[in-house]
């Protein structure tokens, strides 16, 4: 039962820190991207490559993944930020369904649908992780670095800068902004973050394959944003703690079918997105507008 709890806290550790990236660039920049799951699978592939052919190191792979996610954000920001709202988001879909194709089908380097196997256990300092413990320890720590790096950048000058190009893109220009190599640097920081979740993930799973970095997978990190309320600092880690527990405790109907539970899980999923849009719209710790709706 112990090992079934601390997997399940490294879990919302991992999804912990890709909300918390996708929230920077949602809830401070207002850029909507659906691809953070193809960065999330870049940085896992990463990551398991280095660990079986490099190192296995912890200070190897994960600054190594950080720099090629942030390197192939510029690559991808710099034509596509120049569009605005809706059509970033088309084209980040596109991103995305680009990404799973070639995790697919590049079987030389990512040995396609049956993925990369046997991923070595992670070090750091010398030291394998090889205990659930430890590696829920070092999950945490980084998912604490993160959620502290995004409260420092949103209280600086850069990020009241976001939040100048988030609410009034043309009137942040007019100042003096540049909306797109701002913005351009707030992907690339988001992405990066992304490197340290999929490099996490592929040590924790020792198993990395194209199924967990589909669309889905994108949606379900939006989700837990928009449940636990968009910029705000912990907020993520609420929407990570409810998606993942939520199936758990489903696991505990046993008056339900084993079939049934993920249909219920989707439902439960659907009706929950459609009252927080209604009653909780910034989430449940977001600031509510509900006073205002009740009172119109």
């Amino acid at each position: 039962m112990q090992g079934y709890i601390l997997n399940l806290l490294i879990l919302v550790s991992i999804s912990g820190i890709l909300a918390t990236s996708l929230n920077f660039i949602i809830g401070y920049a207002g850029i909507y991207s659906m691809a953070h799951a193809a960065f999330f699978g870049v940085a896992a592939y990463a990551g398991a490559l280095i660990a079986m052919h490099v190192s296995t190191s912890l200070l190897v792979a994960i600054p190594a993944a950080m720099a090629l996610c942030a390197a192939l954000s510029l690559v991808i920001s710099l034509p596509s930020l120049r569009v605005r709202g809706d059509y970033f988001v088309v084209a980040s879909l596109g991103l995305q369904m680009i990404a799973f194709t070639v995790f697919s089908e590049w079987k030389e380097v990512t040995g396609g649908i049956g993925g990369l196997t046997g991923v070595p256990v992670a070090t750091l300092f010398g030291y394998g992780l090889r205990s659930l413990e430890s590696f829920f320890a070092v999950s945490l720590g980084c998912l604490c670095a993160a959620i502290g790096l995004i409260y420092l950048l949103v209280n600086t000058s850069f990020g009241r800068s976001l939040k100048a190009i988030r609410d009034n893109e043309v009137a942040a220009a007019t100042f003096g902004k540049n909306p797109v190599v701002i913005k351009t640097i707030a992907v690339a920081i988001s992405t990066s973050l992304c490197g340290v979740a999929g490099v996490l993930y592929a040590f924790h799973i020792s198993f990395v394959n194209p199924e967990s970095f589909t669309v889905d997978a994108s949606v379900l990190v939006m989700s837990m944003i928009i449940i636990g309320g968009t910029g705000t600092v912990f907020g993520p880690i609420l929407g990570a703690l409810i998606i993942h527990l939520l199936p758990a405790g489903l696991t505990y109907l046993t008056f339900l079918p084993a079939r049934d539970l993920a249909s219920l899980q989707q439902i439960i999923y659907g009706a929950a997105m459609v009252l927080l849009m209604i009653y909780r719209p910034s989430g449940l710790i977001g600031r509510s507008n509900i006073k205002d709706t009740w009172s119109k």
